[in-house]
């Protein structure tokens, strides 16, 4: 006698945040060809190559590093690499959510014909972000060498400093794809709402020169303690204090646990407009 037909049971489906992240493992190939491809069509026609990484964050640190040292005559010692160490980090992190919003088109008309996570085009768009920022520490350990600012033991913190921008990059990331994807205003809005994010980030200068009425911006900004985290370790050639690296955390947790929540919580709108 046959045995009677399995039945699908929705209330059996797992937790949808946990689902999703189970689906997103599964397609970790998917990532890696596409940042692969990102990276390769990026450089495949470019004279210098991959050079542009490297020569990229030297001509920025040229230029800042004459505006404020000699025209704003901001004085802060070893300025390049107080600036590179701080833009390198800044620089991750636009660069991995501003391509996560560009990504949503990519993301629509793949899942016409397939299905797959719409989170790997997030998880490719930090991968890409990831490869450059390990090749723009290079021109950083060259400056800082040229600099009298060696390398110590301090850098070793730095896979802790990333790992924790990363998560934080990540949460931003899967909001801002989840809006573009419904909105396509929002890709533009939020390479606007960049610029003024970033010069309320003490990057180009010291927090200490700011203001006491805008400290509440420098304060509340969770950029200032993650750029903190990466810098210190490279240009105060100490770790980060544990004030520092628990707000860090707490804005990286925060951050990756809404944006997957945020992410998730709207994946049947997906299906829609798919």
């Amino acid at each position: 006698m046959p045995e009677p037909a399995e039945l699908y049971d929705s209330a059996s489906r797992p937790n949808r945040l946990v689902e999703e992240a189970r689906e997103l493992w599964r397609f970790r190939h998917l990532v890696r060809e596409l940042v692969v491809r990102d990276v390769t069509v990026r450089y495949k026609r470019s004279f210098l190559g991959i050079g542009w990484t490297l020569l990229g964050p030297l001509l920025q640190m040229v230029a800042l590093t004459i505006a404020f040292s000699a025209i704003l005559r901001v004085q802060i010692a070893n300025y390049p690499v107080y600036f590179l160490a701080g833009s390198l980090f800044w620089n991750f992190f636009a660069q991995a959510t501003g391509h996560a919003a560009n990504l949503t088109t990519d993301a629509l008309e793949m899942a016409k014909r397939v299905y797959l996570p719409r989170s790997a085009f997030v998880a490719s768009a930090i991968g890409v972000a990831l490869v450059n920022l390990i090749l723009s520490l290079v021109p950083l350990l060259l400056i800082a060498l040229a600099t009298g600012l060696p390398p110590g033991l301090t850098w070793l913190f730095l896979p802790v400093s990333i790992v924790v921008g990363v998560a934080f990059t990540a949460g931003v990331g899967l909001v801002v794809f989840t809006l573009a994807c419904r909105f396509v205003d929002v890709r533009d809005t939020y390479i606007v709402l960049l610029q003024p994010w970033f010069f309320l980030t003490p990057i180009l200068y010291p927090k200490e020169i700011v203001p006491e009425r805008f400290q509440v911006l420098v304060r509340y900004n969770p950029m200032t303690y993650l750029i903190e985290v990466f810098r210190a370790p490279i240009y105060d050639g100490w770790l980060p204090g544990w004030k520092t690296v628990l707000f860090s955390i707490l804005a990286a947790v925060t951050s990756l646990a809404v944006g997957w929540w945020f992410y998730t919580s709207r994946i049947d709108d997906y299906a829609s407009r798919s």
